[in-house]
């Protein structure tokens, strides 16, 4: 299943562990942070000034999926 922006990030993490590399090289640290299970992943990155559209295209690839555009 693709990953999207309206997704948790715990609940990404969860499914996918490999995942939690791509956060962290985009510079979303909120792997165990508790926000993280309230969190989506679009939230988390703008929060952080993080591009958002990479972010999932790269976690996306990390698992294996294309990202619909």
């Amino acid at each position: 299943m693709a990953i999207s922006k309206d997704m948790t990030i715990q609940e990404v993490v969860e499914k996918n562990p490999e995942t939690i590399r791509i956060f962290l090289e985009h510079g979303l640290h909120c792997i165990g942070c508790s926000v993280a299970r309230f969190e989506n992943i679009e939230q988390g990155a703008l929060a952080h000034g993080i591009d958002v559209d990479a972010l999932i295209r790269d976690l996306n690839a990390s698992v294996g999926e294309e990202t619909k555009e």
